[in-house]
């Protein structure tokens, strides 16, 4: 009955008081941002951002341009198009950080860096660990804590504490891959400091073991007994006489 009458006397929450075919310089603030809306729905994410870019220039004030910044950020994120969704969901944790839907822009902001972030962390044959920037994982790391701890009662916190487990165990062993490869190179202090980098920023973690295990034999290699065997005795407590410490991962911070 409400597509029926659509024509006439609208359906949702704007309604829809003018034809597909008018242009969008043309439609009112409600029609445009219904027209864009729908599109963004259907999945056509290039047409939703031309529609939200042309209310925004239009009407620049107002709730419709406020949601036009948040959902043009997820039709970029849901393109692949990560800069421009980072960009505009910054934008509007900017504009509005008290808005009733910033948390949504903050999760949108970490999807788009954790998207970054699988290939990032798939640890490709044919690129060196080392080469491997680990910035975008860092971020939606960043994002989705602040979006935990501010908001703990968000219908998103659930899926970000998810993803933090998932990154913070990935960037540990993203770290000790590299402190890996740098042994096997035969540059043993590079590849200490990177295993140490390992268990000072993420303790607790599973990669922990190979990152002691890298120093161990680092030290060894290097000639110097005394910090191995300290070392060893480090890895032989923790691993095999005091394995069960190591459940207590260290994101549990809320």
């Amino acid at each position: 009955m409400c597509a029926a009458s659509i024509v006439l006397s609208g359906c949702g929450w704007f309604g829809d008081r003018f034809s597909k075919t008018e242009e969008p310089q043309k439609m009112s603030v409600e029609s445009l941002y219904k027209r864009a809306k729908d599109a963004l729905t259907a999945g056509s994410y290039t047409e939703a951002i031309k529609l939200y870019e042309t209310l925004e220039s239009r009407f620049p004030y107002g709730v419709q341009s406020q949601q036009a910044i948040i959902d043009t950020a997820y039709a970029h994120y849901r393109l692949g198009e990560r800069a421009q969704a980072i960009a505009a969901a910054d934008r509007f944790i900017k504009l509005y950080p008290n808005h009733e839907n910033v948390d949504y822009a903050y999760f949108v902001k970490g999807l788009a860096n954790f998207i970054e972030d699988l290939g990032l962390l798939s640890f490709i044959a044919t690129q060196d660990l080392s080469e491997r920037d680990q910035k975008s994982a860092r971020e939606a790391y960043t994002t989705f804590k602040t979006l935990a701890e501010k908001f703990p009662q968000s219908r998103y916190t659930a899926d970000s504490r998810l993803r933090l487990r998932y990154l913070v165990n990935a960037l540990s062993k993203n770290e000790s891959h590299i402190a890996r490869y740098y042994y096997n190179r035969g540059a043993y202090q590079a590849a200490i400091n990177r295993a140490q980098a390992c268990l000072t920023n993420f303790p607790n973690t599973p990669a922990n073991e190979e990152a002691l295990n890298v120093i161990v034999q680092s030290y060894r290699a290097m000639g110097n007994t005394q910090l191995a065997a300290d070392t060893e005795r480090i890895y032989m407590s923790t691993y095999k006489t005091d394995a069960t410490d190591r459940n207590a991962a260290w994101w549990k911070f809320w």
